[in-house]
């Protein structure tokens, strides 16, 4: 895929709505972009299932293509309804390889090798989920690739995962936030064996504190009437002025300029399917 490729297929699909309609969109854009390698998307009643038609003869490059091409559209999907997608089933095309170890924390234990095509699985009801980012957050979302797609919607048995679990207790809570040394006393290991584990996962304790942040603020101010000064304090910040920074870092916009943009339709066009969800605990910080 040439440099420039990923960016433009994701302007692309940011205003189909819904998963479903984008995920069909960046298939046929995947297929102009690659010449031997295109994906195919079936629905076989309540699973959704994603098939690759590869034409690469060489089984290392068949393999390295296969792969990329699956955690580049799975991080892409994840991203744009903002919550992980978990994969019921996946087949790939290759023999069992001996780092299968890093394909269970990629997508999880339901894994089978050597099928006649790779193929992934996921519930279909998912196809309907509405598209939450916007063009300031595919800034971000563009300026921290390829972590960003690679890394953070990993399986739930990931040290970032366990890592978000424990922290997302505390989102609208009194009692603060746990240092990492308290989650390595938690989680009974040295505070510098967490801390390796999560860069060897791409991913640090600031960054999964600052990801549950950002998406906690973005479920408040598209789906509630909270002003932006409670959204600060439920989200444990000192001074609604250190969210603001915080929120611009995070997305490129103020959080009043973004709850304007959602409320006057300037986003996705799902945005209003999203709204008229009611705002229970959001999905998007789930998994």
């Amino acid at each position: 895929m040439k440099v420039g490729s990923f960016a433009l297929m994701c302007h692309a699909v940011l205003h189909c709505g819904t998963l479903g309609r984008a995920l069909r969109r960046c298939l046929r854009s995947f297929s102009a972009f690659l010449d031997d390698l295109h994906g195919e998307l079936a629905v076989d009643d309540d699973r959704a299932v994603i098939t690759l038609h590869n034409r690469i003869a060489d089984p290392a490059d068949r393999r390295f293509a296969e792969e990329t091409y699956l955690v580049m559209l799975h991080g892409l999907m994840c991203w744009l309804i903002g919550r992980r997608i978990q994969l019921a089933h996946i087949a790939f095309g290759h023999a069992l390889p001996e780092e299968a170890r890093e394909y269970r924390v990629m997508y999880g234990e339901d894994l089978a090798f050597g099928a006649e095509r790779t193929t992934i699985e996921f519930d279909a009801a998912l196809l309907e989920a509405p598209i939450i980012q916007t063009e300031a957050t595919l800034k971000s979302f563009l300026r921290s690739a390829p972590q960003s797609v690679f890394l953070k919607y990993k399986s739930t048995d990931s040290w970032t995962a366990r890592v978000r679990r424990r922290l997302r207790r505390c989102l609208g809570g009194q009692a603060g936030w746990p240092t990492l040394d308290d989650l390595a006393l938690e989680f009974h290991v040295a505070p510098s064996t967490l801390r390796r584990r999560l860069e060897a996962e791409g991913g640090t304790y600031q960054s999964a504190k600052d990801d549950l942040r950002r998406d906690a603020a973005i479920h408040h101010l598209c789906h509630s009437r909270l002003s932006i000064a409670e959204i600060s304090t439920l989200l444990g910040f000192q001074e609604p002025s250190a969210f603001h920074r915080a929120f611009k870092k995070w997305t490129g916009s103020q959080p009043g300029e973004y709850r304007a943009l959602r409320a006057d339709g300037m986003s996705a066009p799902g945005a209003d399917a999203t709204a008229r969800r009611p705002a229970t605990a959001p999905a998007l910080l789930s998994g």
